[in-house]
């Protein structure tokens, strides 16, 4: 007996057949796999697999397995709700990250579209940023001590994500005294310094 003619009945993921309410200001477009959120924050796109089907009813978004798609149908659907409901928030209300720039003579500058890092090495990194990413910097006072904060803010979540992961690459914190990029609130168990030097 082949496989199509076998009739399987696959249990859909429990989150992933949830529906997603649209929050009022966030507009859904889907064209086939496509899916554009539109916000208060900005716009995301993104491309769903075709073993899933996206729809769109009274406010809410859904997700369900393609017709024939199998088990590979309800794997993808927990998956595709999760980035959506990813792309509605972000579009809705944006997603932040901060890093804490903790060293002497550290700083960080951004202009035009390129972030500059002066982080205590030999060579003054400098990174590009994409334009689905803002960036603002401020100066923090922290009983006395100066240091750069980099706030980043985007639609996209992962985005932001992997852009404060390579700002903290330049520089991640040493665990002695904790010098280096950090994120903010992140915090760093410093080890001690090595004892009993003068035995």
């Amino acid at each position: 007996m082949g496989e199509s003619a076998q009739a399987e009945v696959f249990k859909q993921s429990r989150n992933g057949k949830r529906p997603l309410e649209i929050p009022k200001g966030v507009q859904v477009a889907i064209k086939g796999g496509d899916v554009t959120v539109k916000g208060p924050k900005g716009e995301i796109q993104r491309s769903f697999r075709p073993e899933v089907v996206v729809e769109q009813k009274d406010g809410s978004v859904t997700v369900r397995p393609a017709d024939g798609a199998g088990k590979r149908g309800t794997q993808f659907q927990g998956l595709t709700r999760a980035v959506l409901g990813n792309m509605v928030h972000g579009a809705a209300e944006g997603y932040a990250r901060s890093l804490d720039f903790r060293g002497v003579g550290y700083r960080a500058e951004f202009k035009d579209g390129k972030l500059k890092m002066t982080v205590g090495l030999s060579h003054t990194p400098i990174l590009d940023i994409p334009k689905a990413v803002s960036v603002r910097i401020e100066t923090i006072d922290e009983g006395g001590a100066k240091f750069p904060r980099v706030h980043l803010q985007s639609v996209d979540k992962e985005l932001v994500g992997q852009i404060a992961a390579r700002i903290r690459s330049m520089r991640p914190p040493e665990p002695y005294k904790g010098k280096g990029v950090r994120y903010t609130g992140e915090r760093i168990r410093e080890k001690a310094g090595k004892a009993g030097k003068g035995k």
